[in-house]
């Protein structure tokens, strides 16, 4: 399936699904006494009762730990954080809430991204003599993930809960499809080439069946193995950094204050319109440097890409990225599952390798998710304890599950593993999520809740 082909599905998919609700809330509208109901559905995260199981040693807590830490490693791993996984787990074993669980949720990602992002900080880039965060794609992606995101969270408030469970279904499956295509792909490319590597060790006979020896030369300059150290301050980029920090303190501040206004007012519309111009001027600042570059490579003749992506940074093509991160983060947002199910099949979309994608799309994330985190903190959505020690297990499962990935590639020669892994764990998200969803849907149909669009004013 041709990328063109995979957008088209999305958006047709996503647009059927939504013009269908128009038809279902006429229906309902015919039923006024069911308007009573808007604030009492369960897909309203506002009114959702609190549920915080205490902290104890049992077979629940037994389960989370195994799952958390599974998910966390094949998460970070894959670069899409693991949310599909949590948020089933912590309401159906340990017994959390819906909104708590989403919380819990965000500090999960966040302890998994963090660590990871930790450790492939103390990692080489696999081909080239280039950080393995590729800090160019983060500061195009990430201004524009986080506007997404705080749309989708805005608009999660509206959409009906059967619709978002659509939109999982269609998202979930569509990404983990092309990904295990591509993975497909590269595992063949990979076998051809393992096959090339191992043919000059045929010929270590000669045609008299002399055994020949040393048929490989060493370079003249032998090439300079770095320290930990070294190459922990040549993956460190601080001025882009500073630039990262800066949009997610913008962010942060501009949420925290928000949630402290009153819904729909004049200052609530100013602080939420206040973040479209911060997204817009750092992704700007970030195109235009890259068609900067690109049209000065081509200009001399120059075929090496820029970034660690194929794709040809043309104005069309960074419409393109830019329509993606904010698609991508409002989808995020809406379905409580951050960017990262978006943001790692769009980097080996573009052709970045897949180590390269695993490192900047966790990179990423960590600011998102501990955008929410934050925001989650100050209005007391989840309990301390619990979040505290299922992070802590997301901590070494991020790190681990990086280190003993990272060696059975170098092992087997196959990057594409990573590209499986993503494809596994945005499948396992879809069917948990998914199965939760549709159960949940029916409850509300029989119950006779009201299956349309929200007021979002109301709703908050």
């Amino acid at each position: 399936m041709a990328t063109k082909g995979f957008v088209l599905y999305l958006l047709s998919g996503f647009s059927i699904a939504v013009l269908s609700v128009l038809f279902i809330q006429k229906s309902n509208n015919d039923n006024m006494n069911q308007s009573s109901n808007l604030l009492e559905s369960p897909y309203n995260l506002s009114t959702t009762e609190k549920v915080w199981p205490a902290l104890e040693l049992n077979w629940r807590l037994v389960m989370a730990t195994v799952i958390g830490f599974l998910g966390s490693a094949c998460g970070t791993v894959g670069g899409v954080g693991g949310g599909g996984i949590f948020v089933p787990m912590l309401t159906l074993i340990v017994g959390f809430d819906t909104k708590s669980a989403a919380a819990i949720s965000k500090c999960m990602i966040m302890g998994a991204s963090a660590s990871s992002v930790w450790y492939n900080l103390r990692v080489p880039h696999p081909t080239k003599e280039v950080p393995i965060i590729d800090y160019d794609l983060a500061l195009l992606f990430q201004p524009m993930l986080m506007l997404g995101i705080t749309v989708g969270v805005a608009l999660s408030v509206v959409f009906p809960y059967w619709l978002i469970t659509v939109l999982i279904i269609i998202l979930f499956l569509g990404t983990s499809s092309r990904s295990f295509y591509r993975g497909i792909e590269m595992w063949k490319e990979e076998t051809i080439l393992n096959k090339e590597l191992t043919k000059p060790q045929e010929s270590f006979v000669n045609s008299r069946g002399e055994l020949l020896i040393d048929t490989e030369y060493e370079p003249l300059v032998p090439k300079e193995e770095k320290s930990k150290l070294q190459i922990l301050c040549f993956n460190l980029r601080w001025k882009r950094l500073l630039v990262l920090a800066t949009v997610w303190v913008l962010f942060t501040v501009i949420q925290v204050i928000k949630n402290d206004v009153v819904p729909c007012t004049t200052l609530y519309w100013v602080l939420f319109c206040l973040q479209f111009p911060i997204a817009t001027l750092v992704f700007g600042y970030e195109a235009t440097k890259l068609y900067k570059e690109h049209k000065k490579r081509m200009s001399t003749g120059n075929a090496e890409t820029v970034c660690g992506a194929s794709i040809q940074w043309s104005p069309l093509n960074i419409a393109f990225c830019a329509l993606c991160g904010i698609l991508g983060g409002t989808v995020g947002g809406l379905l409580g599952s951050g960017g990262g199910f978006i943001l790692g099949p769009l980097l080996l979309e573009i052709g970045v390798i897949p180590q390269v994608a695993s490192a900047t799309a966790t990179f990423v994330m960590m600011f998102s998710s501990s955008l929410s985190v934050v925001e989650f903190y100050l209005l007391k959505r989840f309990p301390m304890p619990y979040a505290l020690y299922l992070m802590g297990v997301s901590i070494l499962a991020g790190f681990w599950g990086q280190y003993f990935v990272r060696k059975l590639i170098t092992i087997l020669r196959r990057a594409s593993l990573i590209v499986f892994i993503l494809s596994g764990v945005i499948f396992a998200s879809a069917l948990t999520m998914g199965v939760i969803g549709i159960e949940r849907s029916i409850r509300m149909i029989h119950n006779h809740e009201f299956m349309g669009f929200l007021d979002f004013c109301s709703s908050q």
